[in-house]
């Protein structure tokens, strides 16, 4: 609901603050008083573009703000998607243009691009010209009014879940697609070179004991005469190194009694030969050991060569990472089976998440085919009341796969004449009675539908007499529910009113300025006595208009 206008430096208008009530709010005024002005105003709230003509002063800034009341809109999800602060109760959307021109929106003093002001602009306030259908024409509001007719809210919630369930699995199951080829295209290639390295059947850091094993391989002449050459050195003969170790040690005893720093020395001495006994020993084994086998030296190189030959090919430099190399090939081969499996299983989860879909889509159309020819005969019997006898109104629905809203097409068509076919509403030339039609749509659902505030810009222009007070009737009902705002030149209308505002211009030396003055009962009875007697106001005309606000309250 709008509680609150604040205009500045706009057309007329140097400075503006209007208060709004729930309710039905007439607006009146003498024709160029500016009441097209205040509207003008709003529709920059709602995104529309600014003409930079309305500014009044080129030189200051221009600002149009309003304050709602959107307790129960249910806009959260809008304010989380826009990143813009979000109050429960209360909305602040402002709309500047800047001296150069320049036009800026902000929604909670959050800066916002002009379609994120549209976008909460059709949750907020919707205007209702003779020239302006623009609520309507769109097919989102026709299968709104139509759901709410049907009290397909539950259905309608839960279908959108199951929708958005779906479009998810899909979504994924076409990634995994894509993933899968990709990778099956490359299994061929994957298989052959994982089967070359499981054949070569590797172990970790077996290059290293290969390397050393060629190394020992390749030189076993040399090795053997080196280790005999050792043996012999140390214990081959009288002249070997462990008997002058073992002359050595009996002389350094000997001087021990009379050179005791010669004490202990020998000892060492014996020890030194002890473990060189062992080293000749061990050496002896060795070179026994030792055996020229150009088979095995044979299988050693080819081994090695193959190794080599795979690491290049695959870019490393070591048995460990090619074993590396062989667990990944081993993981992406492991990868495309698992993805065919899960590719199998949400194939499935899709068909069951679509016939899910698919049921509850059909229980709305459903829904939807019953209540709209009712819905059609109910805006026909209206539409009689507002002098549109020749009035013709279908709603045609048209099966679709599907979509965000269920599988309909939905489409409002009228005629107004006797020869003519029912077109759709948007390709519906007269402002007029397109308006007496949306009348018609609100009064109806007026009662089950989340509706903005409303404003009827002169929709009743062109009837009088019974019509005219059953366009007050009617405006008058839905603002049981619904805020209302009616410009209006008929005092049948205006007499409905439960708040009553009177737009003015005033003239001085230099300018022409917009004023709005908030009528009280008294007020209100002479405005509509004016209206009805036009300037010459007498007591016949006041006590009309009271006749007429007392039998339509």
């Amino acid at each position: 609901m709008l509680k609150r206008l604040f205009i500045s430096n706009y057309a007329l208008i140097d400075k503006l603050e209007l208060d709004w009530l729930p309710g039905l709010t007439i607006i009146t005024g003498e024709t160029g008083a500016g009441k097209s002005i205040i509207i003008g105003a709003l529709s920059l709230i709602l995104g529309e573009r600014c003409d930079t003509k309305s500014v009044r002063d080129a030189s200051r800034k221009t600002v149009v703000e309003a304050t709602f009341n959107i307790s129960g809109f249910a806009l959260k999800p809008f304010f989380e998607q826009n990143d813009v602060e979000y109050f429960e109760e209360e909305c602040i959307v402002r709309r500047e243009i800047a001296p150069g021109g320049r036009s800026r929106a902000f929604i909670n003093d959050t800066p916002v691009n002009v379609s994120a002001l549209k976008d909460l602009a059709t949750h907020l306030i919707d205007i209702h010209s003779q020239h302006s259908n623009m609520l309507l024409a769109k097919p989102a509001f026709q299968l709104s009014v139509i759901d709410s007719i049907a009290d397909n809210g539950a259905l309608r919630d839960q279908y959108s879940e199951q929708y958005t369930q779906l479009k998810a699995a899909e979504k994924r199951l076409n990634q995994l697609r894509l993933v899968s080829e990709k990778s099956h295209t490359q299994e061929d290639y994957l298989r052959f070179q994982l089967q070359q390295l499981q054949e070569m059947n590797l172990s970790e850091g077996e290059d290293i004991e290969l390397e050393n094993l060629q190394n020992k391989l390749s030189n076993i002449n040399d090795l053997k005469e080196a280790l005999w050459e050792v043996e012999s050195r140390l214990n081959g003969d009288e002249q070997s190194t462990l008997e002058q170790l073992t002359a050595v040690a009996a002389r350094l005893e000997a001087t021990e009694h009379a050179l005791p720093e010669t004490t202990g020395m020998a000892q060492r001495v014996r020890d030194a030969i002890v473990d060189l006994k062992d080293i000749a020993q061990t050496v002896g084994h060795l070179q026994e050991d030792l055996n020229d086998d150009p088979a095995q030296l044979a299988r050693v190189d080819d081994r090695l060569h193959a190794i080599y030959s795979m690491e290049r090919k695959h870019g490393v430099d070591n048995v460990d990472a090619l074993i590396q190399v062989q667990h990944r090939y081993e993981q992406q081969l492991g990868d495309i089976t698992h993805n065919d499996e899960l590719i199998a299983q949400l194939e499935e989860t899709v068909t069951q998440l679509g016939q899910q879909a698919e049921a509850s889509a059909l229980m709305l159309s459903e829904s939807r085919r019953k209540v709209s020819r009712s819905f059609a005969e109910k805006m026909q019997e209206l539409a009689q009341k507002l002098g549109m006898k020749n009035l013709q109104f279908k709603v045609d629905i048209n099966h679709t796969s599907l979509m965000e809203t269920g599988c309909d097409e939905l489409e409002f068509k009228v005629a107004f004449n006797k020869n003519q076919q029912p077109m759709p509403v948007k390709d519906t030339a007269s402002g007029g009675e397109i308006s007496r039609v949306m009348l018609c749509i609100k009064t109806i659902v007026a009662h089950t539908m989340q509706l903005p505030t409303i404003i009827f810009d002169e929709v009743d222009t062109g009837v009088s007499g019974d019509v005219a007070n059953m366009v007050g009737d009617m405006m008058s009902d839905i603002a049981q529910n619904i805020q209302v705002l009616t410009i209006t030149h008929l005092p049948q209308v205006a007499a409905h009113g439960k708040h009553h505002k009177k737009v003015v211009k005033t003239d001085n030396d230099t300018d022409s300025l917009t004023h709005v003055l908030e009528l009280d009962d008294h007020e209100h009875v002479l405005e509509i006595a004016r209206m009805l007697s036009g300037k010459d106001l007498n007591e016949a005309a006041i006590e009309n208009a009271k006749s007429l606000i007392a039998t339509n309250r």
